[in-house]
């Protein structure tokens, strides 16, 4: 049986002062699953997130939770504590003067101070910080911080969680574990989890589905896999990493390009379209004697670790020079000046009509 629809948004559009933030929004949650706003600031994620909140009146369209309308456009708004939501704030908004175990407590509406005491050991040991229970906020580091606001958002055990830039504030090696650890305890329950952030591969680690916005008006939507190898357009492509960026004309199916031939299907002939190319669809080897293969010269390359970085320079027949990036596997530092072989993988090599 598939999991019940847990937050839907129908046709929603939200204004600020005659600016709209987001435009004509259809969105739906399945119980256990994550789901990603991915975009750059000001492209409407935060508003979504609390307008699913109830921290902001709904203006146009539509909200849904588990069949029940929670928000419209008539006037409809019922106030966030009514909404079974939990939140997670950038800032994780901890009360100071309250212990990890109050601050965790404070939501949860048990009478029975047994109840409630053991409901708050059980989600403190959940995100494993259960021996801070007596410390307060400010003798913990972020990371613990961060576990005592999930913790808080998920001890009434609502049917939604909302986080809103949960890691920004970690520096990058306690950020990759904490969202490590997040996205565990998160699939231990049968909540639906709509995320906000503006970084990429965050959300293609937490995700089951990302929704990409731009300017308020959605982009795509789909599974981490499907956005990256299947983008819809060219703002989508740009956003899940570099991009080498080139131009052409459709000639017979394909476009003829300084690193090798694109195929263009479902194009038509004459039509001028932009090509884009991720660095790891550039594939380098050495040129082989009487080789055909299209070459390009090493300008620099640079270990990154787990790959490295090859700066390119090529020439087309009108003598124009075009920079490129290639990313290798592992340790791969060509000499300067030295000319290479390149491949191009179709895969990561997207063609869509100029604008």
């Amino acid at each position: 049986m598939a999991p019940s629809t847990v937050l839907e948004f129908l046709d929603v559009s939200h204004s600020y002062s005659g600016v709209e933030a987001v435009h004509s929004l259809s969105l739906s949650l399945a119980a256990g699953e994550v789901v990603c706003l991915l975009g750059p600031s000001g492209c409407g994620k935060t508003t979504v997130l609390r307008l699913a909140a109830g921290l902001e009146d709904l203006q146009q369209g539509e909200i849904r939770m588990t069949d029940c309308t929670v928000a419209s456009g008539a006037g409809l708004n019922i106030p966030p504590e009514q909404r079974d939501v939990g939140l997670v704030f950038q800032d994780y908004a901890l009360f100071p003067h309250l212990t990890v175990a109050q601050n965790v407590g404070f939501g949860i509406e048990s009478t029975d101070g047994v109840e409630k005491r053991e409901a708050v050991e059980n989600v403190l040991k959940i995100v494993g910080i259960d021996e801070f229970a007596n410390r307060y906020p400010h003798a913990l580091s972020g990371g613990q911080q961060q576990r005592v606001a999930l913790a808080r958002a998920l001890a009434p055990r609502p049917r939604l969680i909302l986080l809103d830039e949960p890691f920004s504030g970690l520096d990058s090696r306690l950020r990759d574990q904490i969202r490590d650890d997040t996205l565990h305890v998160l699939k231990q329950t049968d909540a639906a989890t709509l995320m906000v952030t503006h970084d990429a591969e965050e959300a293609m680690f937490m995700a089951d589905r990302i929704a990409v916005l731009n300017e308020g008006n959605l982009q795509q939507i789909g599974s981490p896999d499907k956005l990256y190898c299947a983008p819809a357009n060219r703002f989508v492509a740009e956003f899940f990493s570099d991009i080498n960026y080139l131009t052409g004309k459709v000639h017979g199916g394909t476009v003829d390009t300084p690193i090798g031939v694109v195929v263009a299907e479902g194009l038509a002939d004459g039509l001028d379209v932009e090509i884009l190319i991720r660095p790891e669809a550039v594939r380098l080897s050495p040129v082989r004697e009487g080789s055909t293969q299209r070459q390009a010269q090493v300008l620099a390359s640079r270990m990154l670790g787990r790959t490295s970085l090859v700066h390119l320079s090529t020439c087309q027949e009108s003598g124009d020079e075009i920079h490129l990036h290639a990313r290798m596997p592992g340790r791969f530092l060509p000499d300067e000046d030295q000319a290479l072989a390149v491949d191009l993988d179709p895969s990561q090599t997207f063609i869509f009509p100029l604008s």
